[in-house]
């Protein structure tokens, strides 16, 4: 068997659909659901060095096993022009670069890595917009180390050890999987991350448009912890409405490719849910563009209309390629994917120009490639 010498690691973004009980009124708090989508995504390798080091760079030929920034079997191919090359560009992976040198550390102090690891991060998930970007790009960096130090490790395994899975364990699962994802909730005498109960896959016609208004970027960090230590505790009532819909609703039709039927179970779970955040974003959807942008898609009569996590990442469903090229096409004259007024003027903080996405769902979680002397890389 010939050693690896790098390892690559592309690993999609995580859309989180809503959770099933944020209050733990039965013991197990939050749940959830979610799915992959290929677009955007991180990429990541690994390499033998003399220490543990982490940079960021841009992919070439040479470099990376998916030559692009968009490219790959799993790559949407209608995702906005240049998005994935901002993605990849300097000033997005730069800040993230910390994320992988604290999961490079924390996977080496664990398995007891006495060699050194180069960890090169290439491309990232847009940062703080809904999409699990730190997750992802942890999980990634914690995979790749372990392939190519050859150790034995799950990705839910992997996550406990980086940290990462503390309230929702979507994005674990997304990583390890793809498809519709299922979670459990996190027991309160437990620190591992949640079960996972399903994975379905998503009937592969069937798209997904995602946007990124121009907005500032969601709640997240000590943020985001304050946030949900001030939520108020929902009814119970409403905690089982949201679970009697996924059980009865939302997985039976998914599972039956019923479009109509999954859609509107998604947005009735997203109407309940964001009442349950309202207090911390200033209504059922962020304040702004993204509860302008929900709107605008509900009156559009788009189906499976929701906000990932805190935003201000928006998605909506379509039953086919057609429909969703051309849901993207209205998404994309909307004026809450453009900055305005004053914010069009740079400045600190200043909203970037909103971004669409468009494509299937992943069937898939993280690939792997490994590129050895000469030897060709192979994927799986």
């Amino acid at each position: 068997m010939t050693t690896a010498t790098r390892v690559f690691v592309e690993a999609p973004a995580r859309l989180h659909f809503g959770m099933l009980d944020l209050g733990g009124s039965l013991g197990r708090r939050f749940g959830g659901i979610g799915a992959a989508l290929p677009t955007p995504s991180v990429l990541v390798s690994a390499s033998h060095a003399a220490a543990l080091t982490v940079h960021g760079d841009v992919p070439d030929d040479d470099a990376s096993p998916n030559a692009g920034p968009n490219a790959g079997p799993n790559a949407a191919p209608n995702a906005a022009p240049n998005a994935a090359a901002r993605d990849a560009a300097p000033d997005a992976v730069v800040p993230q670069l910390h994320v992988a040198l604290a999961a490079a550390q924390r996977v080496a102090a664990h398995f007891g890595i006495h060699g050194g690891t180069r960890v090169t991060v290439y491309r990232v998930i847009p940062v703080h917009q809904g999409l699990g970007s730190g997750t992802q790009l942890a999980l990634a960096t914690a995979r790749a180390m372990a392939e190519l130090h050859q150790l034995p490790a799950t990705p839910a395994e992997l996550s406990h050890i980086i940290g990462r899975a503390r309230r929702s364990a979507i994005g674990t699962y997304v990583f390890a999987h793809g498809g519709f994802i299922l979670e459990g909730g996190r027991h309160p005498d437990s620190d591992r991350p949640a079960p996972l109960l399903a994975r379905i896959p998503i009937p592969p016609q069937w798209r997904c448009v995602l946007a990124v208004p121009a907005a500032h970027p969601g709640v997240s960090g000590a943020a985001e912890t304050a946030a949900f230590a001030a939520l108020p505790t929902p009814p119970p009532e409403e905690a089982a409405r949201v679970a009697h819909l996924t059980l009865m609703a939302l997985l039976p039709a998914l599972v039956e490719h019923d479009f109509a039927a999954f859609g509107d179970a998604l947005t009735e779970i997203q109407r309940i849910n964001g009442g349950w955040f309202a207090a911390a974003q200033g209504g059922p959807f962020a304040l702004g563009p993204t509860a302008r942008l929900v709107e605008a898609l509900l009156a559009h009569g788009a189906a499976g209309v929701g906000q990932s996590s805190w935003g201000p990442a928006v998605y909506a469903l379509a039953p086919d390629e057609a429909a969703g090229a051309a849901l993207a096409a209205f998404v994309r004259e909307l004026p809450e994917l453009r900055p305005h007024s004053d914010a069009d003027h740079p400045r600190p903080g200043a909203p970037r120009p909103g971004v669409v996405y468009e494509g299937p769902f992943s069937p898939t979680g993280a690939r792997v490639s490994r590129h050895a002397a000469g030897v060709a890389g192979r994927a799986r």
